[in-house]
Order: C-alpha cells, then sequence, then structure tokens
C-alpha cells in the first residue's frame, strides 16, 4: 500500500530539534497535550495521527506496519525534515521498532514506551476487529482504556478517562481494525539487531498490555545499548507519569548517548 498524507501538528521553535509523537492504537495527536505543554518550548514537537486515526485518511484495510512507517518518513519528506528523535507509545512505539531497521538515517535518538516486537498470540487481535468491525470502536473503548491506566490513577481522573474512552470511541471502524490487523500480524524481533540509533525503552510497571516481562525486557536486550526505565505506570505511562516521561525524553533527544 502506498503512503498516505496524514494529519499533524507542530508545535515549538522553528530551529529547536525535532522530536516526532507517535500514539497507541485508537488514539489522536491529542494524546500528548502533557508532553506538548511542557517541552514546546525547548522541541519542535511533530505530532500525528496514524492513519484510519483522528484527521487522518482512512484507507481499505488491512494495514501493515511498513505501511504505517511509510507514513511517518512520508511525513518526515513532506516537512523537509531530514532527520528526527522519535518517540513511540504502543502502536507508535512498533513504528518506532520500524523505522528504527528500516531508517535510522532519518532518526536522531528513538524511544520505546510501553510497546512490544511480537506478540506470541495474535488471537485477541485478530478478535478485537472482528469486534469493531461489527459492533463498532464504541463496544471496545471502555474495556481497552480501563487497560491503559493504573486503578487509583483512574480513580483520581475519571475525566481523563473519559475523553480517552470517547477518543477512541471516535476512531474509524474500519482504521481501527485495519490497524489491529497490523499487529496481529507485527513480528519485529528480527529487526531489533538492526537498531543503531541511542534507544531508551519506557515500560509500566503495571502495563497489562505489554507487561515489562518479556516485552519491554525483549527491547532493552536485543536492540544494542539500549536503556530500559520501568515507571509506576499502566499502557500509557506518557498521561499517568507525563512529568517523569517528559523529563526522560527532554535528556534522550538532548543527549541521548548520556542514559
Amino acid at each position: 500500500m502506498r503512503s498516505i498524507d496524514v494529519h499533524y501538528e507542530l508545535a515549538g521553535p522553528r530551529d529547536a530539534p525535532v522530536l516526532v509523537l507517535a500514539g497507541p492504537l485508537g488514539s489522536t495527536l491529542d494524546l500528548w497535550d502533557r508532553q506538548v505543554a511542557a517541552l514546546a518550548e525547548r522541541f519542535r514537537l511533530l505530532r500525528y495521527d496514524h492513519r484510519g486515526h483522528g484527521r487522518s485518511p482512512v484507507p481499505r484495510g488491512p494495514y501493515t506496519m511498513a505501511d504505517l512507517g511509510g507514513d511517518a518518513l512520508a511525513l518526515l519528506d513532506r516537512l523537509n525534515i531530514e532527520r528526527a528523535a522519535f518517540c513511540g507509545l504502543s502502536l507508535g512505539g512498533m513504528v518506532g521498532i520500524w523505522l528504527g531497521a528500516h531508517a535510522p538515517d532519518r532518526l536522531s535518538s528513538l524511544v520505546l514506551c510501553c510497546t512490544t516486537a511480537h506478540f506470541a498470540d495474535p488471537g485477541p487481535w485478530r478478535e478485537r476487529a472482528a469486534s469493531v468491525r461489527w459492533a463498532g470502536t464504541a463496544s471496545v473503548a471502555p474495556t481497552v482504556v480501563a487497560r491503559w491506566f493504573t486503578p487509583g490513577w483512574a480513580a483520581q481522573h475519571p475525566e481523563v478517562v473519559d475523553r480517552m474512552t470517547q477518543m477512541i470511541a471516535d476512531t474509524s471502524d474500519e482504521g481501527y481494525a485495519a490497524c489491529c490487523s497490523a499487529v496481529a500480524a507485527w513480528d519485529g524481533r528480527s529487526l531489533l539487531e538492526k537498531i543503531s540509533v541511542p534507544t531508551l525503552v519506557l515500560a509500566g510497571a503495571q502495563d497489562p498490555g505489554t507487561p515489562l516481562t518479556p516485552h519491554a525486557e525483549a527491547l532493552a536486550t536485543g536492540i544494542a545499548g539500549a536503556k530500559l526505565v520501568v515507571l509506576d505506570a499502566a499502557h500509557l505511562a506518557v498521561v499517568e507519569q507525563a512529568q517523569r516521561v517528559n523529563e526522560l525524553l527532554a535528556r534522550h533527544v538532548t543527549s541521548p548517548t548520556e542514559q
């Protein structure tokens, strides 16, 4: 499938280092609001919606990780960005792995947050795609968001839980299901040894979607020189532990070899 022109937003000084932010399945670029508020004075933040999400086009699926990675490269080309730091969460992290192996010359550093190179059992992803095509994204949104945050944090921030639930419910059924297919088919294990850019792996200690063992640990051991930081969070660590994540991002983007 050919790359498409995805929807994006830029914030921060034009001459600052570029940091690309790529979100999880069912999200829009608004998921990164806490990063923009904290980092836009120091970095040129480039957020975008994956194909099939938010305000990006929705080509007919299924999609592959190569399709999603191609969209990211096309966006860099469109904006005349030669190299950028890349931070991906979950689905966005899988795109980051693909980019790190296939387009290392376009990355200055890489942050892989709450993500994986492979799911041993693709069945749940295929089932979720079928459920969404049958009953829509709203039918899975509450269950998905329940796994995004720790129970205590969710209880203290019901407005965030509601907003994220609506974010998924507003996602295109076809786009969501087609990205589920990309995740089901994803196997980036052989790509890890090809990643040479400085890499930081972030994991949520209470993440039920991509648990520290085996997912983050496999990334940290499979990528040469990668550093692993475990956060007290579930799957959406960039929201639940935004301040700590922002500190880690700023340090890694500024001095990626000094982690």
